[in-house]
């Protein structure tokens, strides 16, 4: 499994957003990266400003919202749809799509709950569950 550091993941990002701007080929996750980051124009500048945005530390108690994690959950997410693992976690999808009217709606609904079970594993020095995301998704509306 690759578990890239938090500058290889920043790198990452910022790299495939400049391979994608300039029209160059994308290869394995990037063509999926550049579509999550075209969703999300309020964190262009900071991608096409890496060396001045690498080292930040976004921290909750300010209130920023830290774009390389958001970016990182979506694309987790992308992974997770596509295989349909947690099981279950496409059909919560597909009815908060429905609910919300658009995907990216949704999957921000998807992104806030892994963010939470994330956090919580994180806290308590545990695997993240399963199950307490899937019954996340269930509370989504």
């Amino acid at each position: 499994m690759f578990t890239p550091s938090r500058d290889e993941a920043r790198r990452f990002l910022a790299d495939t957003w400049a391979k994608y701007r300039a029209g160059a080929p994308l290869a394995g996750l990037e063509p999926v990266a550049a579509g999550i980051i075209a969703l999300h124009p309020e964190y262009h500048a900071v991608l096409e400003d890496p060396a001045r945005h690498q080292d930040t530390d976004y921290r909750p108690e300010t209130g920023a919202v830290n774009p390389f994690l958001h970016l990182s959950l979506h694309l987790a997410i992308a992974e997770q749809l596509g295989i349909d693992q947690p099981r279950g976690i496409r059909a919560h999808f597909e009815r908060l799509t429905r609910a919300r009217g658009e995907e990216h709606a949704a999957l921000h609904a998807l992104v806030e709950c892994l963010g939470e079970v994330l956090w919580h594993a994180q806290r308590h020095g545990a695997a993240p569950d399963a199950a307490v995301y899937l019954a996340c998704l269930e509370r989504q509306r």
